[in-house]
């Protein structure tokens, strides 16, 4: 998926000589915590954050900062062709709450973590009606489709799969399935030497 099918187009922005107070104020009536900073003809010049405008707003009344001084100058930005995964590696790696994304410069958009969560949770179905079963898996070859097949086989319709444990020797697998009773299904994994762990109608 395209970073640029998930985030927000044509994001609110504020310009560099805006108060801090005219920032907060915006972010506020939006309920938004990021804020590009841009200059003429929607070129990309800084980025803010509600926590740092809260954090500046003293200090401003009484030294006289502006949000050209609290902004953050070159932030990371993402482009519009690039992969989600990049935007979300970037945003736990550096622990951000939000890139804007450009274009040869220009402000095109912006990508939140509540973006990507919003992603996630609609490619794992989570909030739909579902029924899940956790196997352990081996690293054997053709173990996990083995598993797989022995679902389908035995009324399970596989909605998405998930993984933990992806640097041990054994890793749990969630498969999440359309709503179905899955007592058959644990069952033949058992007795296939499979190890569920969870199994949830």
């Amino acid at each position: 998926m395209k970073i640029k099918s998930l985030m927000v187009p044509d994001p609110i922005t504020v310009t560099e000589d805006a108060s801090i107070e005219e920032a907060i104020e915006l972010m506020k009536t939006n309920s938004i915590r990021h804020l590009p900073v841009v200059s003429g003809g929607n070129m990309l010049e800084g980025f803010v954050t509600l926590a740092d405008m809260k954090t500046g707003l003293i200090p401003s009344m009484l030294a006289g900062l502006s949000l050209a001084d609290l902004m953050i100058r070159d932030p990371i930005t993402v482009e519009p062709d690039n992969d989600i995964e990049i935007a979300a590696q970037l945003i736990y790696k550096y622990k951000i709450g939000g890139i804007p994304v450009v274009k040869k410069g220009k402000l095109v958009g912006i990508i939140t973590e509540t973006d990507l969560l919003r992603a996630f949770i609609d490619m794992m179905g989570i909030l739909s009606a579902s029924s899940r079963i956790d196997v352990v898996i081996g690293m054997e070859p053709g173990s996990l489709n083995k598993a797989m097949q022995m679902v389908q086989k035995h009324g399970g319709e596989i909605m998405s799969v998930g993984i933990t444990g992806q640097r041990a020797r054994k890793r749990t697998y969630h498969f999440r399935l359309y709503p179905c009773k899955t007592a058959r299904i644990k069952d033949a994994l058992e007795k296939a030497g499979y190890k569920v762990t969870e199994a949830i109608d």
